[in-house]
């Protein structure tokens, strides 16, 4: 038996988000429709989502407010839906921690391939196999583990989106390697996002945040260029 990926959706024009449950529905995903912000953290909690698109205009909480709340405790996905299509509106939502962020009007092939690319990106730590092919990479104090999407960090889980985690994935796969902004927005994101390199900025300070630079290696600024991941004497 299939078992569906679930994925809540938080709008509070009930028209809107029965349209785009159809059309995920029909992509054979379990859909569940809340509207209003003060509902979202509960129904995680019975509905057990994959992921969520979340609306940020909504009524009492807004979608920035929850998605901060969702964070504080949570890994779990978020692609962020919005009218707001300013950079400053999109930058604020990436620091809050959401996964990608679609302007309204959206096309539905769009939401559904943006919906896709994120899940592939995403596989809980239970999904683990253990097998030789683990893409996993270890330094003094940090393991990132693609494979299961776990970060170890001085021995305690370090809890981070899937972006995130590829990005440091990506960084600590090549030492010292320098990488332009640009350059990791295309292997980060790919074609589907359609994205400024500030993106990569405010991943990287987030991650930053998390992981804290060591006596070995940490993330380093290539002023003008972009970042590298940079050991020492290993």
């Amino acid at each position: 038996m299939v078992i569906k990926q679930k994925i809540l959706i938080v709008d509070d024009d009930n028209n809107i988000a029965e349209l785009i449950s159809l059309y995920l529905t029909k992509e054979c995903y379990e859909t569940m429709i809340v509207n209003d912000g003060e509902s979202v953290i509960p129904s995680m909690k019975s509905f057990g989502p994959n992921l969520i698109l979340l609306d940020v205009m909504l009524p009492g909480m807004d979608g920035y407010q929850v998605c901060r709340e969702i964070r504080a405790k949570y890994s779990i996905p978020i692609i962020m839906l919005s009218a707001k299509g300013e950079v400053f509106d999109k930058v604020l939502g990436l620091e809050l921690g959401a996964d990608d962020y679609i302007e309204k009007p959206f096309d539905s092939k769009e939401l559904v391939a943006r919906t896709k690319a994120v899940l592939r990106r995403y596989k809980p730590a239970s999904a683990s196999s253990g097998s030789s092919d683990d893409k996993c990479v270890q330094y003094p104090d940090l393991s990132i583990n693609l494979t299961n999407y776990s970060v170890l960090y001085r021995g305690q889980t370090v809890e981070m989106p899937p972006k995130e985690l590829e990005l440091l994935y990506f960084l600590a796969a090549s030492p010292n390697r320098v990488f332009t902004r640009e350059q990791l927005l295309d292997q980060i994101w790919g074609y589907e996002y359609l994205g400024d390199t500030r993106t990569v900025d405010v991943h990287i300070k987030r991650l930053r945040a998390k992981i804290k630079d060591h006596a070995k290696w940490k993330i380093a600024t290539i002023w003008g260029i972009g970042y590298k991941f940079e050991v020492f004497n290993l």
